[in-house]
């Protein structure tokens, strides 16, 4: 299963990464080099939750912001007691 988000579509992204060496002109120095550039990714906060979807539990991936936001529907708590035990 991918990480994306059920609700909002969120996704791992990619990016680079800048390594730069010297001083900032505004320090006194010479002014700042780039001396690499490597991608990476910048991924979603996605949590595995149990949610209410079209009158049913089931488990979907979703972000983080989307439970923030109130887009998930918690299942109702079970009401679950045992059965009586016959005493023989």
């Amino acid at each position: 299963m991918s990480r994306v988000c059920h609700f909002t579509g969120r996704k791992t992204s990619a990016g680079n990464s800048i390594a730069r060496r010297g001083k900032a002109k505004y320090l006194g120095g010479v002014g700042k080099k780039t001396t690499g550039v490597t991608k990476r990714k910048f991924k979603a906060n996605i949590q595995r939750v149990r949610a209410l979807v079209d009158g049913k539990v089931c488990r979907i991936k979703v972000s983080a912001k989307a439970i923030k936001m109130g887009l998930v529907v918690k299942p109702p708590k079970r009401n679950y007691k045992p059965a009586e035990q016959a005493a023989d």
